[in-house]
This record gives C-alpha cells, structure tokens and sequence, in this order.
C-alpha cells in the first residue's frame, strides 16, 4: 500500500543523484510503517503481520551480520540534533510569540480537505483543488500555537508534535495520488478507471522540500523507483505474474 520504502532486509531506498534506486546507510524500518513491496497494491489482514514478522526478523539479522561490536560510529555533525530541538522549543513557546492557530482547528482542516479531496474514489479536478488546498493548510503550520509549555504530561505539545507528522503524510499522499492517473488496489480514480501497467508500474517516491520556515513545507518533489518482479529463489518460489484484481 505504502510507507517507508525498503529492501527486504529493512533497508531503507531512496534515488540517489544519478536516479538510481540506493540504500540510505544505517537506516531501517519494518512493520506497518515500511513498504517492502511484497503485496502489490492490496491491503490484506495479513499484511502487518507478514511485515513484522518476517521482515522484521530480516532487518534483525541484517544488522547483526553487517555491524560489529565495537565499530565506530559515523562522526556527526557538531550541530547534529539542533534543528529537531529548535523546533520542539518553537512550538512549545509558540502562545509567547502571538502564534494563532490551535491544534486541533488546523488538524480539522486538513482531515476535512482529506476526506474531501482523496477519498477512496478520485478524480483530477478534486485532486487538483486537494493539493493546493492542502498546501495552503500546511503553511499554516507556521503559526502552530499551543498553551501549555510544561514538560510534564503535555498532551497539547504532543498532538502538535504530531499533526507536524499528519501534516507531511498529507501533503505527500495528495500530490502523489494527483500525478497517478490510473486505479491501483484502493487509489480508484473515476476519470482513470483501469489500471495502466505500460505507464504506471512503478512505485511512487515523495520528498517534501525545506523551506527558510521553522517547519512548514515550501513543496513536494515527486519521482518513482521500478517494481520488483522476481523472488530471491525462482525456483524455490516463483513470481506471480501480473493479474487484474477481480471479485
């Protein structure tokens, strides 16, 4: 369906400066967060346990045979930490600084412009006023405003902290829905009602850029990395071949 993507060894993909598929080093993800990319578009029940199961276990051994007790660390850089814990205090202070948009009001909007415009059943016009509302929504995030500054049981903060999160989901599952113009598994769209193999078998990657602003996006690049179609062992386990999805 999507998230995180991964090798089957928990490795994190990303495209690298020549648009080829490569490995961020040292960063893993498993379970429900990562897409390792076994189940095509399909959202099954079995799903999140096949993918922590299994491929957690994978990302385990993985470490093991690649890490050594003792290994030196990457030297980080001096001001490492610094932006994550400048933007936690900027929230945090945010009622000292007149910022006026409560959680909750901003966290509304964005569900509503969600629900609205991606949807299970989609089309470009909807997708189209999706994106740019939710864009303009998550500006808004500038003005992040939250009452309690404590330490201690700040649920206020927390939810902040999250909708930053929801925010970044949001955005990037618009625009990616927007330039997919095909039904895939649930992404159904009502002006694009088959699914296009020759144009669309391919992943959909999204990286929203910084921006001179503490943390609300400036836009969203989008690219792709191909689907893999082979097993490890083909004759111990042979790929499926590509088959409509039919009831």
């Amino acid at each position: 369906m999507g998230g995180i993507p991964t090798r089957f060894t928990g490795g994190v993909l990303t495209l690298g400066k020549d648009g080829e598929v490569e490995t961020v080093p040292g960063l893993y993800a498993a379970g429900e967060a990562a897409c390792v990319s076994v189940h095509g578009a399909n959202r099954l029940g079995a799903n999140s346990l096949l993918d922590i199961v299994v491929f957690g276990r994978a990302c385990a051994k993985h470490i093991e045979s690649t890490l050594n007790p003792g290994q030196a660390l990457p030297e980080l850089r001096k001001d490492a930490g610094e932006e994550s814990l400048a933007n936690f205090d900027r929230i945090r202070y945010s009622s000292k600084r007149n910022a006026r948009e409560p959680t909750a009001g901003l966290r509304l909007a964005m569900q509503k412009t969600m629900q609205a415009n991606a949807s299970v059943f989609r089309t470009q016009t909807i997708l189209e006023e999706g994106s740019k509302q939710i864009d303009q929504i998550a500006k808004r995030l500038d003005e992040l405003r939250v009452e309690d500054t404590g330490l201690i049981w700040n649920t206020d903060l927390l939810e902040a902290l999250e909708l930053q999160n929801l925010m970044s989901n949001a955005v990037q599952t618009m625009h990616s829905a927007r330039e997919r113009t095909e039904s895939r598994g649930a992404h159904s769209r009502e002006d694009y009602k088959e699914r296009d193999d020759k144009n669309w078998l391919k992943h959909t990657l999204s990286w929203q850029t910084p921006s001179d602003k503490p943390y609300s996006p400036s836009g969203t690049k989008i690219g792709y990395r191909p689907v893999v179609l082979t097993t490890l062992d083909e004759k111990e386990c042979a790929p499926v071949p590509l088959m409509k999805r039919v009831y």
